[in-house]
Order: structure tokens, then C-alpha cells, then sequence
């Protein structure tokens, strides 16, 4: 759990602007005319046309995106009833939530009213302003009539999410622990400690997923919830027991599941050692759980543990849940949150949980290879896949029990615009990630040897993006995979010393040695040669055995570069590295950015033709800039005159191609600028995508600094000017970016055939 002092704490929310959101104006407003159409009169139309047909106000306004984050601050978690304005800062966190993980708009409401009419007649009359409320933080036992009627009484989604978002992702973690210990729902018997609003909701809940009433206990900080006790609410009697056990120690012995939903330090190892075999305990207190983690693995090493807590594993986070399936149900404007939507998202939940896990995930949990088993129950709060698993199975709920005013027919579109809301990928992405599946390319690894090479090839492998060789040491990539939990099966791999590969490397060496005889190559020489992987791999690619090369990341990009240049060769006179960056805009293209340290004018030229039609064989078309420090000749020196003399050839050769310079990098990349000092470019309005530096040294550096200093994804580098599909990786690379550059390499593969 991370330590955070009382003076960051408050600084953090503090510092500069006060809080944690704002509101942010979606519509152009720089004009009198736009804010003559945003206000009035152009206001008025569609004020109109709610007036007769009250559904527009989810076409014209906020409304279909918008969620009140609504509390009275009586039952902070973990500080109790502080009142409505102790209790903002927890409503902006939760807002920041909803924003940053579904792009849901959010307004936090906190009342000054405890009394349970006056909160419910409140709320039903802001209820027009919002697509769904969310309740929060407010005491047991008014919380439960407090949902209940405005569930009843409005047509829009609301849901307690201290009562449902804990039992929707507990839920989803019970049914994925049952599974590992084998041991049906029907037939466990659960003990609960603690009975507020989230254990009541946990239990009806896991009833609905299949446990049998008569196999739970519920306990309160004065023992068991038993029949003949007096003074209990009607929610804590409808799970009164009449069994002969009345403190928690008794309760627990001979059970097989443990739900804590009270107070840190009450449960102690002796009393998990009553338990029965392979125990499942969810320790889900906060900040201190019922017992920690370590005492309960030192208890029992047949434990399946699940806390609240961050440094663990098998947080329950109920940021799992509410985002996205508010996501759903506003998506097909949803009457209410039902059961069937609550369900759906505990079994799409736990389905996830068995799902490879991104690598941008792992990374985040200090590079662990997580996969599902007793320390992974649930997926991660930053598993960025939750908005469309869950979200459209809360969909799809919603429209088959009855509840959604709204249709949705294609749910690949709608994953898309899922995806789209978060800034996840793009539509360039997307369509490389198509074409790969659609035409699937033999991609040779030659460095193999390696934990991110070995780890790129399985996820490319279980997404079917390609095919992947694995070339390097059987052994040794066997005994890597095994170490890391890595599943090579049904992937190749090739030693290319083996025994077996004799006759090959053989077969290979003489057309190598045949290719260079004259180069002061020798037989022998070439026969070495083909025990080197690289040039195996070559040869491979050269006679049609793969159909993708990759190399680099283990080695420098001249050394890496160097057997696939003598073997396969280049198509045209220069090569150039091209790389993309990825921006919520779109594909910005980089080049050159490997290769060429001053290319000439008649280098930077055709540096440019590969690069535009690189850009294009991508499916994009090229908007292009010839960068430099200087604007359309504002400074005169050799290097801004060769640049303007390519563009004055590229102009008179290709006059329909949209590409200018030489021009200053801010200027290229905010066309309002261009239109102001610049109105006889040929980029005057356009959005320019394609970026031609002048030198290696201004190219490799910008695409450096923009990857440390941003957090805009880059992939590449693409190299440009091979007869087949070679590409080097940066030294290092991460996993993620030997899957991007896999798949735009099986893409190039494809295009060039």
C-alpha cells in the first residue's frame, strides 16, 4: 500500500487549481458566431426540439454521458459520517474514476439531508440533469431504502456502488477461487463478517450466482445474526440462522469460504485453521484487512486470499466495475441497473480473469507474468479490456431483460467506440491488427534467447497476429519460458546448430557462398556464417520459409542490419527508418530516424518518395512536412536550401502529392498557425501526419525525447527500402513494442505481395 504523508495529501489537492475535475467545453468557442450558436440564439433550436420530443435531450445535450456522483458523506469508508462537505474530496476522486477509466462526464452532488424522504425527493428533482445516478457513501440501513425507491421511481440507471461494486467484483472473484479449488457454489457453506450495506448486497449477490441460503452465516460485531436475536433489521433477518453456533470462531470452523466485510485484525490463523480444505477468504476490509495477507498464507498454504489492498494480489477494487457498467447501461440508455446487468458483469469479470494478460499490465505489477491461478482471481484495475468486456455484456443485459430504450445492432462498432472513448488505439492500429489476423505471416525471431522476444510470441500467438519462428538454444528458451510461466506450445522453434539442421545450413551456405564467392567469401566461411541465426534467417526469408524478419533487440542496429543486407538485399537505392507515433489525432509518421546521418539532396528526396509511400501502403494519406529550424527560407544556409530544393522537385514531380517546407516543427503541427503567417502553403488547412526530418540526429533525438516526455505510444522503427519484410527493433525493446512491430511487419509482408 503506498505511503502518503498528511502534507502531500493536501497539497495534492490543493496545489494550483483546487480539486480534481473541471469542466471541460466540448464545442469550438473562439468566435462570436460559435458562442452565438452555443448560447444565444442558436441555443434555441434545440431547446425546441426537446420541448416536443423529450428523448432529444440525449441528442443535444450531456445527458446521455453524464452521472451523478450523489452522498450526504454519513458513511465515509473509513471515516465514518463526516457530513456533506468532508465528503467532496471522495466525490472528485470517484468523478476522476468515472472519466478516467469509461470517459463518463460526472457532477458530484452532496446533500445536507440525512432524512431518508427529503434525500430521495432531492435527488428524483436534479434526476432530469443526468443519464444515471450513482450513490455513495451513505449509511445502512437508509441506503437500502434510499436505492429501492429511486431504482423504482426514475427511468434512468442508479446504483449504491458501495453495496453493488463490492459484490459484483467479490462475486466475480468467488466463482473464478471455486473453479481452482473444485468445489461447487451449490454446495459451500460461507461465513460473512461484518452485515452492512455491502455484506447484505454481497449476499444476495452470491445467492443469485448459486450458493444455497442455508449455507450461509452472517455475522455483526456482536456474533452470529441468529433467529432468536432481538433488535435486527429486516435485511439482517432475511440471513439469520438458526444453527447452534454463535460467535464468529464457531462459525467458521468446517467452512469453505470467508467474506470480510468489518473491521481490520478480527479474524486470527487459528481460526483459519478450522477451516475446510483449500479455504477461500476474501479479507476485504480497509485499510486493514480482517487478517493480512502473509498471516494468512502462514496460516494455510491451501489459502486462495483476496484483500482490498494494492500490494497484494487479488485486490477486490470495485473501480473493476462501476465505470463500465454505467459505461453499458447509459450506452443503451438503460431504465435501471437490473440483476441480469449485475450478473452479466461478474461472469464477464471473471471470464477475463482467464484471458492472457497484456504485457502493459504486467509491467505495471513490476514486470510478474500474471495468469490465472490462486494469485489471480481478477483482473487488474488497469487491464485496459474491462471497458469492452464488461460494458458490452452490460449492454446486452440491459437490451435482452428488457430495460434499454436503446439498440445497438453492431457490437464490433461498438467495441470500437469503447475503445475510441479511452484513447486506447486507433483506427490505424486496429486495422493492422485486422489485416495481421486476416493474412497471417510467418515471423522469424531471431533473437529468441530473450524474456520479451519469448513473451511478444505467445501473446501474438493466443491473438493470432502471426505466426511466430522462435530461432536460438531449444534448452535454453525451454528452461526461460518455464521459469516465467510462458506457453510456447505450438510454437516453432529452431536451432539452428542442432543436428537436424545440418543438411539446411549446408544447403544455405552454398547459396551464400555462391551470392559473395567474389566477395573473398569461402566455403568454409560460409558454412560458419549459417550457425550464426541471423544469417539462417536470412536465408529462411530469402527462399520464401517466413515471411517477416525481425532482429535488433539484443544487438546494435549496424550489426543487427548487417546478414539481411547481404543476403536479401535492398530494393532501392537508400534505406530510411520510419517511425509512428500514435496520438488520440491520429498516426503522426517519423523519418528518417535510424539510418541516414546527412543524406544529400538526392538522398533526402528519395527518402521522402519511400516514406509517402510507406504511409500510404498503411491505408493513410500522406500530409507532408519537410522539417527544419527555419520557415518557407527564413534563414539562408546550405542545409535550409537543400531542403527547399527537395521540395521544389517533389512539387514539380508529384504535383498532387500535399507536402511543403522547409518549416519549423510547431508550424508543421498546428495548422491555426500556418493559416496566419503561411497562406500560400500547400498545407495551408491540413493536418499534416507525415514528418521528413533533415538529418538523423534531429530525427532519432525528437522521437527519444516525445517517447520519454509523453505518453503518446510510438512504434517502429519501420525500415524502408528492403527487398522483403526485414525490420530492426530498438535495443531493449519492450514486449509491447515487438507486438506492434510484429504486426506492422506482417502487414508490410502482405502489402508487398
Amino acid at each position: 500500500m503506498t505511503n502518503i504523508n498528511r502534507r502531500e495529501a493536501l497539497d495534492f489537492h490543493s496545489k494550483k487549481r483546487p480539486g480534481k475535475i473541471e469542466v471541460v467545453p466540448t464545442k469550438r468557442y473562439r468566435s462570436q458566431r460559435d458562442l452565438a450558436l452555443a448560447y444565444s440564439p442558436g441555443v434555441a433550436e434545440p431547446c425546441k426540439s426537446i420541448a416536443k420530443r423529450k428523448s432529444d435531450v440525449y441528442k443535444y445535450t450531456a445527458k446521455s454521458n453524464l452521472v451523478a456522483v450523489i452522498t450526504n458523506g454519513s458513511a465515509v469508508l473509513g471515516l465514518g459520517n463526516i457530513g456533506p462537505e468532508a465528503a467532496k474530496p471522495v466525490m472528485e476522486g470517484k468523478g476522476l474514476l468515472f472519466k478516467i477509466y469509461a470517459d463518463i462526464d460526472v457532477f458530484d452532488i452532496e446533500l445536507d439531508v440525512e432524512n431518508t424522504d427529503e434525500f430521495v425527493q432531492t435527488v428524483k428533482s436534479i434526476a432530469p440533469t443526468f443519464g444515471g445516478i450513482n450513490l455513495e457513501d451513505i449509511k445502512a440501513p437508509e441506503c437500502f431504502e434510499i436505492e429501492r425507491r429511486l431504482v423504482k421511481e426514475l427511468s434512468i440507471p442508479v446504483m449504491h456502488d458501495d453495496q453493488h461494486g463490492t459484490a459484483i467484483i467479490s462475486g466475480a472473484a468467488l466463482l473464478n477461487a471455486l473453479e481452482l479449488v473444485n468445489k461447487k457454489i451449490d454446495k459451500v457453506k460461507v461465513v460473512v463478517n461484518g452485515a452492512g450495506a455491502a455484506a447484505i448486497s454481497c449476499l444476495k449477490l452470491y445467492i443469485r450466482l448459486g450458493v444455497k441460503r442455508q449455507n450461509i452465516i452472517l455475522c455483526d460485531s456482536k456474533g452470529v445474526i441468529r433467529k432468536d436475536r432481538s433488535e435486527i433489521s429486516k435485511e439482517k433477518k432475511k440471513f439469520a440462522s438458526n444453527r447452534r453456533v454463535h460467535t464468529l470462531s464457531d462459525a467458521i470452523k468446517k467452512s469453505d469460504v470467508l467474506i470480510g466485510l468489518s473491521v481490520g485484525n478480527t479474524v486470527t490463523q487459528k481460526m483459519l485453521k478450522t477451516m475446510n480444505k483449500n479455504p477461500i477468504v476474501f479479507a476485504m476490509a480497509n485499510p486493514d484487512p480482517e487478517i493480512s495477507y502473509l498471516d494468512a498464507k502462514k496460516a494455510r498454504k491451501d489459502i486462495i486470499i483476496a484483500t482490498g489492498r494494492s500490494d497484494f494480489p487479488n485486490q477486490v477494487n470495485n473501480v473493476l466495475g462501476f465505470p463500465y457498467i454505467f459505461r453499458g447501461a447509459l450506452d443503451v440508455r438503460a431504465s435501471k441497473i437490473n440483476e441480469s446487468m449485475k450478473v452479466a458483469a461478474v461472469r464477464a469479470i471473471a471470464a477475463l480473469a482467464k484471458e492472457v494478460v497484456p504485457e502493459d499490465v504486467n509491467l505495471a505489477y513490476h514486470g510478474k507474468n500474471l495468469s490465472f491461478g490462486p494469485d489471480y482471481i481478477i483482473p487488474k484495475p488497469n487491464d485496459p479490456r474491462l471497458i469492452t468486456r464488461v460494458s458490452i455484456a452490460v449492454a446486452k443485459a440491459a437490451i435482452k431483460s428488457g430495460v434499454a430504450k436503446k439498440e445497438i445492432t453492431d457490437w464490433d462498432k461498438y467495441e470500437e467506440i469503447l475503445i475510441d472513448r479511452l484513447g486506447l488505439d486507433n483506427r490505424l492500429i486496429r486495422s493492422f491488427n485486422r489485416t495481421a489476423k486476416e493474412n497471417k505471416k510467418r515471423v522469424l525471431f531471431i533473437e529468441a534467447d530473450n524474456y520479451n522476444i519469448l513473451k511478444a510470441a505467445e501473446i501474438l500467438h493466443i491473438d493470432d497476429l502471426c505466426i511466430p519462428i522462435l530461432l536460438g538454444n531449444k534448452k535454453f528458451i525451454y528452461n526461460l519460458s518455464q521459469e516465467n510461466g510462458i506457453d510456447l506450445s505450438g510454437i516453432e522453434i529452431i536451432d539452428v546448430k542442432d543436428e537436424e539442421w545440418r543438411l539446411k545450413r549446408h544447403d544455405f551456405a552454398d547459396v551464400y557462398w555462391k551470392m559473395h564467392e567474389r566477395n573473398g567469401v569461402t566455403k568454409n566461411q560460409a558454412r560458419r556464417r549459417m550457425r550464426d541465426r541471423a544469417y539462417f534467417g536470412s536465408m529462411m526469408l530469402l527462399h520464401n520459409e517466413a515471411d517477416v524478419f525481425l532482429s535488433g533487440v539484443t544487438r546494435s542496429y549496424p550489426e543487427a542490419l548487417r546478414p539481411p543486407l547481404e543476403i536479401i538485399g535492398k530494393q532501392s537505392n537508400i534505406l530510411a527508418g520510419l517511425y509512428i507515433v500514435v496520438t488520440k489525432k491520429g498516426p503522426i509518421f517519423f523519418a528518417d530516424t535510424t539510418i541516414n546521418k546527412n543524406p544529400t539532396e538526392d538522398e533526402l528526396l528519395e527518402i521522402t518518395l519511400l516514406t509517402v509511400n510507406a504511409v500510404k501502403r498503411f491505408g493513410i494519406k500522406p500530409i507532408v512536412s519537410l522539417l527544419s529550424y527555419s520557415n518557407f527560407g527564413s534563414s539562408k544556409d546550405k542545409e535550409t536550401i537543400k531542403i527547399n530544393k527537395v521540395v521544389n522537385r517533389l512539387h514539380k514531380l508529384y504535383p498532387s502529392l500535399l507536402i511543403d517546407g522547409e518549416m519549423q516543427a510547431n508550424f508543421a503541427l498546428n495548422k491555426e498557425k500556418r493559416i496566419g503567417l503561411f497562406p500560400f502553403s500547400k498545407l495551408i488547412d491540413k493536418n499534416v501526419n507525415t514528418l521528413i526530418f533533415p538529418n538523423l540526429f534531429s530525427g532519432n533525438i525528437s522521437y527519444k525525447v516525445l517517447q520519454e516526455l509523453s505518453n503518446v505510444e510510438t512504434m517502429g522503427p519501420v525500415l524502408l527500402g528492403m527487398k522483403k519484410s526485414v525490420h530492426i527493433l530498438q535495443l531493449e525493446s519492450s514486449v509491447n513494442e515487438i507486438i506492434h512491430m510484429a504486426t506492422i511487419a506482417s502487414v508490410d509482408a502482405h502489402e508487398r505481395r
